[in-house]
C-alpha cells in the first residue's frame, strides 16, 4: 500500500507542490541576488561598473577581469584587515565559549536560592537585545582609559562580551536536554561536578557548541560599529576596510565588491564544510522519545 504523504505530494497535490518549489527558488534568487551582483561587480573593469546594462552577465555583457582582485589582493591594508579579523574573531568566540560553557551548565544544573535560572538566563538575553550603539562610548571611554584604543584586545573583550549572552541561552538549553541520569550515574562512581561536566556532559554538548561558536564566529566577524569606534589603523577589520573604498573621486564600487566578497567568503566556506555540525548541535534534544 502506497504511503498517504507520498500519495499527497506526488498524486493529488503535484500542482501545490510545484508551486511551493517555484515559491522556494524565487524567494532564493531573491536573497542571492547581491552575492551575484558583488561578484559580477568585482570582475568589471572600472569604467564598466556604470556602462554595463542588464543583469551584468560575465562573457555575455562585458568581458570580466581579475585585476581588481589581484590589487586587492597585493594591498597591505586588505591583507591586515583580513588578519584582524580573522584572530578577533578566533579569539573573542573562544573566550565567549570558555566563559558562557560553564555558565550555562551551571544555569542548566544548580538551582539559587533568590532566583531562578531561567531568570537569569533572560537577563543574559536582555543584554544580547542591548543595541550596541547604546554603550560604544561607555567601552571607548574604558578602552581609552585603560590604552587599549586601536588594539585586537579591546576588540576580543567588546565582542566576547557581546556574543556571551547568546552562547549562554544556547547551549543551556542543551545542557537541560541531555539526560541528567548520566551525570548521577558518574556521581554514584565518584565524580565531582566538575569531573561530570568535564567529562560526560561537554562531549554529549560538544556539537551544539561547536554550532554555536560558528554562529558566534559569523556575528565577531561582521561586527561594525565597535570596531569602528575602537580601531583606527591597526586594529582596522574587514567590515570597515570595507567601507573605506572610497576616496576623492566617490565610492569605488569595483573595489568594495571585491571587499564585500572577501568579507564573506570565510564565513561562507566555515558554514558549508561544518554545515551537519551545525544542524546536528541546534537540533540536540529536538526530538525525545
Amino acid at each position: 500500500m502506497a504511503d498517504p504523504a507520498e500519495t499527497r505530494a506526488g498524486g493529488r497535490e503535484p500542482f501545490t507542490y510545484a508551486l511551493a518549489s517555484l515559491a522556494a527558488v524565487l524567494v532564493a534568487m531573491i536573497f542571492f541576488f547581491p552575492i551575484y551582483w558583488s561578484l559580477s561587480t568585482s570582475l568589471r573593469n572600472p569604467m564598466d561598473t556604470f556602462t554595463v546594462v542588464g543583469l551584468g552577465i560575465p562573457w555575455i555583457h562585458f568581458e570580466p577581469t581579475l585585476a581588481n582582485w589581484i590589487e586587492q589582493a597585493f594591498t597591505p591594508e586588505t591583507r591586515q584587515a583580513l588578519a584582524n579579523s580573522t584572530i578577533i574573531a578566533g579569539l573573542a568566540s573562544l573566550l565567549a565559549l570558555a566563559l558562557g560553557t560553564p555558565a550555562a551548565y551551571a544555569l542548566a544544573r544548580f538551582r539559587y536560592r533568590l532566583v531562578s535560572g531561567r531568570d537569569i538566563t533572560i537577563w543574559f538575553l536582555s543584554q544580547r537585545i542591548l543595541p550596541p550603539v547604546a554603550v560604544v562610548i561607555p567601552f571607548y571611554l574604558m578602552m581609552r582609559a585603560v590604552g587599549l584604543l586601536d588594539t585586537h584586545l579591546a576588540l576580543i573583550l567588546v565582542n566576547a562580551t557581546f556574543v556571551l549572552p547568546f552562547v549562554v541561552v544556547i547551549v543551556r538549553q542543551t545542557f537541560l536536554d541531555l539526560p541528567v541520569e548520566l551525570e548521577e550515574q558518574a556521581m554514584v562512581d565518584g565524580c565531582g561536578h566538575v569531573s561530570a561536566f568535564w567529562r560526560i556532559a561537554l562531549p554529549l554538548a560538544a556539537p551544539s557548541i561547536a554550532a554555536t561558536g560558528l554562529i558566534i564566529f559569523a556575528f565577531t566577524w561582521n561586527e561594525f560599529i565597535f570596531a569602528l569606534t575602537i580601531a583606527s589603523k591597526e586594529a582596522i577589520t574587514v567590515p570597515v576596510h570595507m567601507a573605506g573604498a572610497i576616496d576623492t573621486r566617490g565610492v569605488q564600487f569595483w573595489f568594495m565588491a571585491v571587499r564585500a566578497m572577501i568579507a564573506m567568503i570565510p564565513p561562507v566556506l566555515i558554514a558549508l564544510i561544518a554545515q551537519r555540525y551545525i544542524v546536528r548541535g541546534l537540533t540536540l534534544g529536538a526530538v525525545k522519545g
